[in-house]
């Protein structure tokens, strides 16, 4: 029998992230679940709060050339690439799925240049199979010679109100935390009609082989995820927090209920579990149920009074 969260607790878990009304606080990081099919063997996946898809483009790309994981002291780097097989295959294979099981989904977008973001957000406003978007701005802009979106203020609010003129869902945004100052970031995000803010992405990092005397990587670079960032990611978290008026979703290194409490405190309505997913496939369940052991041990009635609680 595959983990749930228990069906009978006083502590209240609903939260609102921007206008998704989620039954409790805990989604994933996009990537490391996929759509949740093939961690259904092991979780309630309709018990979630939300699921988050993997990036999806117009188009399927095919990801990066290999290797492209390696392990680092505490954490992993990735260099995938985004493949994924584009917004048709999703659409029939995955958001089909989680409806029919009563999922909430939340599906990360991904594109080379504005217009793509939003004939992303166009196919899947066709259909009504979606409860909320993540716009991951991590993305190199092609159209700009390969600038990640996400590393410019006037690029984010740019893409962003484009995307928010394609669709009136609730628009979370993603963040990468390769930038000198978030909060700049998040505060031209929330001008461009972002209804919450999702942080953080991947550090960028990098492995070497000092046998072979070459990167481990074939990009030799790669995304840091993992606990070695939740230090990072709770500071992060913690300076949006005051620095913009939206709510916010929190990653990087959340592996049990106290994680998540931590990025509660910092000021997260929701958290999403990343990396723990692939060393331990119950590990979103586990989060649910170490927040309600939490709670019930501090007198806490609703996940709520945490917001931001840091005192």
């Amino acid at each position: 029998m595959n983990a749930a969260v228990p069906s009978t607790t006083d502590v209240k878990l609903a939260v609102n992230l921007g206008g998704l009304h989620m039954k409790n606080p805990v989604t994933v990081a996009s990537g490391t679940f996929a759509a949740g099919r093939e961690y259904s063997d092991f979780v309630a996946v309709e018990t979630l709060g939300a699921v988050t898809t993997k990036g999806v483009s117009l188009k399927g790309w095919e990801g990066n050339a290999s290797p492209r994981i390696a392990e680092t002291p505490s954490g992993m780097l990735n260099s995938i690439g985004l493949q994924n097989p584009g917004v048709k295959h999703l659409i029939d294979h995955d958001l089909t799925w989680l409806r029919d099981i009563g999922a909430t989904s939340i599906v990360n977008v991904s594109g080379h240049s504005f217009d793509e973001y939003v004939q992303v957000i166009n196919a899947l406003e066709a259909t009504d199979l979606v409860d909320a978007y993540e716009i991951n701005i991590s993305c190199p802009n092609v159209d700009a010679g390969g600038m990640t979106i996400g590393t410019d203020p006037a690029s984010v609010r740019e893409v962003i109100s484009m995307c928010r003129e394609a669709t009136s869902k609730p628009m979370i945004v993603k963040l990468t935390p390769n930038v000198t100052d978030i909060t700049e970031i998040a505060r031209a995000a929330v001008d461009g009609g972002a209804n919450a803010i999702s942080l953080i992405n991947t550090l960028l990092g990098m492995a070497i082989d000092a046998y072979r005397r070459k990167p481990q990587l074939a990009r030799a670079v790669g995304g840091l995820s993992g606990p070695a960032v939740k230090p990072v990611a709770l500071r992060m978290v913690w300076e949006v927090h005051k620095a913009v008026d939206v709510p916010l979703l929190g990653m990087g290194g959340i592996a049990n209920g106290i994680d998540a409490i931590e990025f509660m405190l910092a000021g997260a309505t929701a958290i999403a579990v990343g990396t723990a997913n692939f060393n331990n496939p119950t590990a979103t369940v586990d989060v649910i149920n170490g927040i309600i052991e939490y709670c019930e041990q501090q007198g806490v009635k609703d996940v709520n009074e945490l917001i931001g609680a840091l005192q």
